[in-house]
């Protein structure tokens, strides 16, 4: 069996997990960094609006508005490190260390730019790809950093925990401490165990456990379903946020629609061209994510239209071309001009607002498991999240929790026995079978778990998911390990967690909305 030995075991090398990981290796630790696929593969390089940079006096401006959009739900410890910490933690590593090229005025100031629930402009961007522009450069950086081992295409399988892979019975009374995690090297079959002082989760989001999701595939929450396993605290897992504006064209893919066309200036319509968000709320269209995606979906309901429309009429073209060149693109390849057509639009998932708790150094109830980002659930986000919080909290919550296991890796001894040994089964799983299965989780949760649910429906997909769980343990007992049984297996589990956590709370609030009407 093979063991592998390191300080830090980061798993996700989005913009969390990498910047995780530049941080834990400056100050001298082995980091060991699980890339699902190339340096920039990940959620993060899918962002396109911006990121928060507020240097204004009025901060608590920002404050504000983040409580404004979790519906009073977000923690206020959580926002204010976001807002204090924040501009520092931009300028110090995408600013002054990157350079990254975010669009500035003729006069060479940043540009600032504004999106939904955000009472005034203080958004930077790279054109509508900010994300990748930051997660290329930072990517790269970890890769010219030599304490950090990038493990391409590698999946993380389940956290070794002092209770359940230790070779000494006694270590089952120990307090809950992790110790590392199995891990499925790329393209091999056989795990081998990476012991860690630290473990951090930093996989992303659980978009995917939805039929239609902004999210990268394989995000089906792994980090959730994984620490769910060895007994860590998950706290707001029914607010799951769903993005109002998604491009939508019968048997096209997908794709976001960033808000910060809303920002400059578009608006939503109907098919008549009516602008349905003036009567729905004071910000019209540029209202809360919740708000503006509930509209859109009962204009659907009410019409029985396919979709809803973005109007780019009142923005220069010019200007919108050189603004959005990926959007113009992108609709250009299907036909679509969004200047003369207008972009058809539909909500669908994009970012958990819950996730596994933990405190503002990223520590969870168990002993050396941390979680980061979107996997991560400080309270920052409440309800619902404010447009351009995620790129920023994954920076501020890279930073403050690599500095915290940086002491912790130089003040306190550590347990690390050599774990278990796995046993592989013989038999293939069925590929058809994992599909069909991976696809009636996702219409489940859509259809009975989605934008507006019920205790009926959430009633039923519990039915649905319970019984789709044993099938699926079957398989994961009997078969050889590959990645989409590891994403069936954790999509399965996230979306019964999801359930379970809409089904006790019966108060409509942010991006969870209840409803006794069937």
């Amino acid at each position: 069996m093979e063991v592998i030995h390191t300080d830090c075991l980061v798993i996700g090398a989005g913009l969390a997990g990498s910047a995780y990981a530049l941080s834990a290796a400056r100050a001298g630790l082995d980091v060991q960094l699980l890339s699902l696929g190339g340096p920039s593969e990940a959620n993060s390089d899918w962002a396109q609006g911006g990121i928060i940079y507020d240097t204004s006096p009025e901060g608590d401006l920002l404050a504000s508005d983040i409580a404004a959009a979790s519906d009073g739900t977000a923690n206020p410890a959580a926002v204010a490190q976001l807002v204090n910490e924040g501009p520092k933690a931009v300028r110090e590593l995408l600013l002054d260390e990157l350079d990254i090229d975010f669009d500035r005025t003729e006069s060479g100031d940043l540009e600032l730019t504004r999106e939904g629930g955000h009472s005034q402009r203080r958004i930077i961007h790279a054109r509508d790809l900010t994300g990748r522009a930051i997660l290329s450069a930072v990517a790269a950086r970890v890769d010219e950093t030599t304490n950090i081992t990038r493990q391409t295409g590698a999946i993380a399988v389940d956290l070794l925990t002092l209770s359940h892979n230790s070779e000494l019975p006694q270590d089952r009374y120990a307090p809950l401490t992790c110790f590392g995690a199995w891990v499925l090297p790329g393209g091999g079959t056989e795990p081998v165990a990476v012991v860690a002082r630290k473990t951090i989760l930093a996989t992303g989001g659980l978009g995917q456990i939805f039929q239609h999701s902004t999210n990268r595939p394989g995000t089906v929450g792994h980090g959730v379903a994984m620490a769910y396993r060895v007994g860590a605290r998950l706290i707001d897992l029914e607010y799951v946020q769903f993005h109002p504006t998604v491009f939508h064209a019968r048997g096209k893919p997908r794709f976001l629609v960033t808000e910060a066309l809303r920002g400059e200036g578009a608006v939503l319509v109907n098919r008549h061209g009516e602008r349905f968000m003036d009567q729905v709320h004071e910000r019209g269209s540029l209202a809360p994510r919740d708000i503006v995606s509930r509209a859109i979906h009962q204009e659907l309901a009410a019409s029985g239209d396919p979709c809803v429309y973005l109007d780019l009429s009142e923005l220069d073209a010019d200007f919108a071309r050189q603004r959005f060149p990926s959007l113009f693109e992108r609709c250009a390849a299907y036909d679509v001009d969004p200047i003369a057509d207008r972009v058809p639009v539909v909500p669908a998932a994009h970012y958990a607002c819950g996730g596994v708790h933990t405190d503002l150094e990223g520590r969870t109830n168990v002993l050396h498991l941390n979680a980061i980002g979107e996997t991560a659930c400080t309270g920052l986000h409440g309800a619902n999240r404010l447009a351009s919080t995620s790129l920023l909290e994954c920076l501020t919550g890279a930073r403050f929790t690599a500095a915290a296991d940086v002491a912790d890796i130089e003040s306190m001894e550590f347990r690390l026995p050599e774990p278990k040994s796995w046993h592989s089964p013989k038999s293939e799983a069925d590929s058809t079978l994992i599909r069909q299965d991976l696809g009636l989780v996702r219409q489940t949760m859509w259809n009975y778990a989605g934008i507006v649910r019920s205790p009926r429906r959430l009633t039923r997909a519990r039915r649905i998911l319970l019984e789709l769980r044993e099938e699926v343990q079957s398989f994961y007992r009997h078969c050889r390990l590959s990645p989409d049984l590891v994403d069936l297996r954790n999509a399965v589990q996230t979306a019964l967690l999801v359930v379970h956590a809409a089904s006790l709370n019966p108060r409509s609030r942010g991006s969870h909305f209840v409803t006794t009407d069937d």
